[in-house]
């Protein structure tokens, strides 16, 4: 009995998936458990695995195509076993979109021929008759009701079809260039104008790839900025006794390979603080608070398609080497897109630290259904005043974000009172 490959949701919020390489061709012999390709995901790679035995007969999505979660992308069935009814949706309740299968488009009227009038029309439209062009069903009539005439559009699916990210490009593209209005018509009598014209202009743009994350960066910021009342608050720390406490640490672990950052001490320090501040660690439920009993640290990482953060669990329990190589190893394998969502997700509170890059003082966006989060500046010589004298001394700003309905301007300034302390005297990071 034939297989149907489906996109599979291989993280928590996971909602389309984009092929990096099929592992698998067509005609190749699979077996349950085989990988069958790399989907790239919101967060990270991942491997999507054969759920069958059999041969890889049909690939219904090519390497560097997205696919919603649930959609078919390939057929694993037997040798001389009949595929000719399985198309390139899951759905039962709509017409397949053959975005990714050679088959032309059924001739009859369909539902959506119905929206736009009918099959005819949008071959009229077309210049050519029904099945002469190559374009999926939905790609047909995306393009009836955008106006989009299918006549010269290269298509990107499979065998050169027409597909709908074909169809938007096009529309997109008609968009941004609009017809020029009529010139108006100067006074009888007067000169006409010399026509401008600069032969020399060029003008032109580079369009690039939004990728899966940063199209759930852009959707969860969304989420964030908009519905989450935030409200910010901000304390400079004393960082003397920190660097001190890094110099003596780090001259003891060097020799093991191991070295602890002003960033670790951060993470160690807001760990501790938010075990006493519990409800600044937590998250909004609607009709309800969730104040956790662990203390799971979200260390946001920049990466080439944008950021995800790495969770340090437990981090309240850590100390600052541990938590340096699990930050270290966790950071690496984030860059290479080779995270297990269990370690990117459940964070309780999130830091962001941008001093590395020389930003002095900053905000972030939260990260729901967290309650806050911390923008970490860099630590710089800056003169203060200390008992009436002007001592230059290293400062660190510190800008806390927070979730109104959880957290108060009191609790939030408390918290931040607690983490100030920790960090101007590391001894009590230990008590």
């Amino acid at each position: 009995m034939a297989t149907k490959v489906h996109m599979e949701a291989l993280s928590p919020t996971m909602e389309e998936g984009q092929i990096v390489r099929w592992l698998k061709a067509e005609g190749d012999a699979v077996s349950n458990g085989d990988i069958l390709a790399e989907i790239e995901t919101d967060k990270a790679t991942m491997e999507l695995v054969a759920r069958g035995d059999g041969i890889l007969r049909r690939i219904l999505l090519a390497e560097g195509t997205a696919a919603p979660v649930g959609e078919v992308i390939a057929v694993i069935a037997g040798e001389d076993e009949d595929i000719s009814s399985i198309g390139g949706s899951s759905s039962g309740d709509s017409a397949p979109d053959s975005d990714a299968t050679d088959a032309p488009p059924p001739a009859t009227t369909t539902s959506a021929d119905t929206d736009s009038g009918s099959g005819a029309a949008i071959a009229s439209q077309t210049g050519a008759a029904p099945g002469r062009i190559k374009a999926s069903p939905l790609a047909r009539r995306l393009a009836a009701e955008a106006g989009v005439d299918l006549t010269g559009i290269e298509g990107s699916g499979p065998g050169g079809r027409i597909v709908k990210r074909d169809v938007e490009a096009r529309a997109a593209a008609v968009e941004v260039a609009p017809q020029a209005p009529p010139a108006a018509q100067p006074p009888r009598g007067a000169p006409a104008p010399a026509p401008w014209s600069d032969a020399g202009a060029s003008e032109g743009f580079t369009e690039v790839r939004v990728s899966q994350m940063r199209k759930t960066i852009a959707r969860r910021l969304t989420e964030s900025i908009g519905p989450v009342p935030h409200f910010f608050l901000t304390v400079d720390v004393d960082m003397g006794r920190v660097l001190e406490a890094r110099r003596t640490i780090n001259q003891h672990v060097e020799a093991d390979g191991d070295r602890v950052s002003v960033n670790d001490f951060v993470l160690r320090a807001a760990a501790s603080a938010l075990a006493l501040h519990p409800d600044c660690n937590a998250a909004w439920h609607g009709d309800h608070i969730r104040q956790f009993n662990h203390v799971h640290i979200g260390v946001a990482v920049a990466i080439d398609d944008g950021l995800i953060t790495p969770v340090i669990r437990h981090a309240n329990r850590k100390g600052l080497v541990h938590i340096s190589r699990e930050v270290r190893e966790m950071a690496g394998r984030a860059r290479d897109r080779r995270l297990a969502p269990e370690e990117y997700t459940g964070s309780t509170f999130s830091v962001s630290n941008l001093g590395m890059f020389g930003i002095r003082e900053f905000t972030a966006i939260i990260n729901p259904p967290e309650a806050g989060i911390l923008a970490v500046g860099g630590v710089e010589d800056v003169p203060v005043a200390i008992g009436g004298e002007v001592v230059v001394r290293p400062r660190m700003t510190i800008t806390m974000s927070c979730d109104h309905r959880v957290i108060d301007g009191a609790q939030g300034a408390r918290f931040l009172q607690t983490l100030k302390t920790m960090l101007e005297e590391p001894a009590a990071i230990l008590l």
